[in-house]
């Protein structure tokens, strides 16, 4: 899965980057602002928070793409026992469950959840278990504290892309591999059969919030650490990696709110993180054999983002907002590799799990040190006109400084020979790539317009970002890593709607459509393209019949109406889909539930990700296929 919002992070795969992913407040992201998406579970939260731009600054969120904040359930608004059990097409098995009490002023939930299946395609098995637990405490009317703590482990095969042409054959199938022909090669791309890769990471996180008022006066403070383990096995041109380390996290947020407003009127926020991991790489040998290690790293990030702003009411229904934050932020890594040559390894492409050549190259240092300093200051005017509707105007800066796996990549490789061997360029033997970028800097306007009635609920935003030294993460035609550069200059505009209507009393639908539009402005050798990976046109409907009080029906549509460019040189593009789901729910009594679903209803061939690249070719595996028509039942039951 990938997360993106409005465009930021929208090339770097597969380590995130570009939103704050919060739980309950207390940072997902590592120090240097990446993040794994897996670690993030909206099915256990009771509320996503969603901060788009300049809004997400007072969480400590500079960059383009704002902040999500998954909200857990407590002991106090959910008691008593949950359960639900399911399964389905391709292996798949799910459970979960949660136990909630309050007693006086203490409170407490534990949540689990896990899952497991075999997949679509041929190598395409996942799992995935956490464990959750939060424990409140209201000393007094005043002041109150939250603890919370949890563990999340996950490991999933990476099938990988498809050539255009294997995906409409097959579309469970995984990619062998280029295959040679007189001159070169055809259907540039990893050999998944060979380099089997897969990730596996786990993450422990845990962490407090204390929140206390004195009349008009608000202070909130938090901290959390996390640990985090992680071993990607990528393809041979990159190898495998290993990161192992710790953050911690640290926060405090004072209010002044003399009016009990919705929004205070000084609001202040400041917030500290700091990591260190340890890292190393091994060549990937067939089979996902760990072979000779030829990279070893202590990395260490800290991020510093103060916020203080001022909601200022002009009149009764006009309120002027002007904010500004500064951040900080440093990336340091020392290359610990202590031997003189760093190895590689080159397979016959004809016979690609024989060992052709293996060699060494002499050791350059990677150690590198970077700082980063940013102002993003804010101003909006929003206007509510009566207690159902709001309008709002805003312009804003944000800042976004690289992650280490900008900063550090692995160069070189391809799709049979590990990283620093390419018998295409001989002379280029560097195993590791250091690119000395600048942070993404971004200015944005943006209008919005908020409201319901009876039957009607609608929420819709536009934006227009001009963004200088745009972060982009280049692979070449077969998926090897080019490493990451900065754009010149970007333009991200788009309109982001959500809307929802009672059409009678039993039927009610839900749209989400998203118009994005990002292209790169007068780039010397992308022109005026658009960047890859971005469709211009998402659309997420939903239709909902409650046929009786205990029965109701729903069908889904997820359409991506016109082609996506697979390149920033717009050379290939993904089809246009549409995929159609259906589901069914039934309350036995005020315990039990059962329901049941079937996905891609019509069995729609369909690419719902593409690998992205700078320069593409017809024939490169690029496309990964969308699971085929699935079946799933479950139980859910209430205590």
């Amino acid at each position: 899965p990938r997360i993106q919002i409005r465009g930021s992070g929208l090339q770097q795969n597969p380590v995130e980057r570009g939103v704050l992913m919060l739980q309950n407040g207390l940072p997902i992201n590592r120090a240097d602002g990446s993040y794994i998406v897996g670690f993030a579970n909206p099915q256990q939260a009771e509320a996503i928070e969603v901060y788009r731009g300049y809004m997400a600054n007072r969480l400590g969120a500079t960059v383009l793409g704002g902040a999500l904040n998954f909200v857990s359930p407590t002991g106090s608004t959910q008691p008593g026992v949950r359960l639900s059990v399911s399964g389905g097409s391709f292996g798949q098995i799910n459970g979960a469950g949660q136990a909630g009490f309050r007693n006086g002023n203490v409170d407490g939930l534990i949540q689990f959840d896990t899952n497991q299946r075999d997949g679509f395609r041929d190598y395409n098995s996942s799992e995935r278990t956490s464990v959750s637990a939060n424990f409140g405490v209201k000393h007094s009317e005043n002041v109150s504290t939250r603890f919370f703590v949890g563990y999340t482990d996950l490991g999933f095969d990476v099938a990988g892309p498809l050539t255009k042409a294997g995906m409409e054959a097959n579309p469970r199938q995984v990619h062998r591999g280029p295959v040679p022909v007189a001159g070169g090669a055809i259907n540039p791309g990893p050999n998944v059969v060979r380099d089997m890769p897969r990730r596996d990471a786990s993450q422990f996180l845990t962490g407090f919030r204390t929140t206390a008022t004195n009349g008009v006066h608000l202070i909130d403070i938090a901290a959390g650490y996390s640990y985090t383990d992680d071993t990607f096995r990528f393809p041979i041109s990159s190898g495998i990696r290993v990161t192992e380390g710790g953050d911690f996290t640290g926060s405090l947020r004072y209010a002044f709110n003399p009016n009990a407003a919705v929004l205070p009127l000084f609001e202040t926020t400041a917030q500290f993180s700091a990591g260190s991991a340890s890292r190393e790489n091994y060549i990937n040998m067939p089979g996902g054999v760990t072979g000779q290690k030829f990279g070893e790293s202590e990395l260490e990030a800290t991020t510093l983002s103060l916020n203080a702003g001022l909601n200022i009411p002009l009149n009764p229904v006009l309120t002027l907002s002007p904010a500004i934050a500064y951040s900080h932020a440093t990336r340091s890594n020392f290359d610990t590799y202590s031997l003189g040559t760093r190895p590689w390894v080159q397979f016959f492409a004809n016979n690609p799990t024989v060992l052709q050549a293996s060699g060494n190259t002499a050791t350059q240092s990677m150690t590198y040190s970077r700082s980063y300093d940013g102002w993003t200051p804010s101003l909006a005017l929003s206007w509510r006109p009566d207690a159902v509707q709001t309008y709002f105007a805003a312009v804003s800066r944000s800042f976004e400084p690289p992650t280490h796996d900008d900063l550090l990549a692995t160069v070189n490789g391809t799709p049979n020979s590990s990283p620093g061997r390419n018998p295409a360029s001989p002379t280029q033997t560097a195993l590791f790539l250091t690119p000395d970028l600048k942070a993404q800097t971004a200015t944005t306007v943006e209008g919005g317009w908020r409201g319901r009635t009876d039957r009607f609920s609608w929420d819709v935003v536009a934006y227009y970002s001009w963004i200088d030294n745009e972060l982009l993460s280049l692979r070449d035609t077969s998926g090897a890593s080019l490493g990451a550069v900065n754009a010149d200059k970007t333009t991200h505009l788009g309109v982001e709607l959500g809307a929802g209507v009672k059409l009678t009393d039993r039927l009610s639908a839900r749209v989400a459509y998203t118009y994005q539009e990002f292209y790169f402005d007068n780039d010397p050798i992308r022109g005026n393209n658009r960047l890859a990976g971005a469709p211009r046109h998402l659309i997420n409907a939903l239709l909902q019949f409650q046929a009786t009080e205990q029965w109701k029906l729903q069908g889904a549509v997820r359409w991506i109406p016109e082609r996506t460019p697979v390149d920033n040189m717009n050379s290939l593009f993904a089809d246009p889909y549409a995929v159609v789901d259906v589901r069914t729910e039934y309350r036995i009594n005020d315990t039990y539930a059962v329901f049941g679903e079937i996905t891609n209803l019509f069995n729609e061939n369909y690419a719902s990700s593409t690998l992205i690249v700078d320069q593409a070719r017809p024939d490169q595996a690029a496309f990964l296929p969308g699971d085929g028509r699935g079946y799933y039942a479950g139980l859910k039951a209430k205590f």
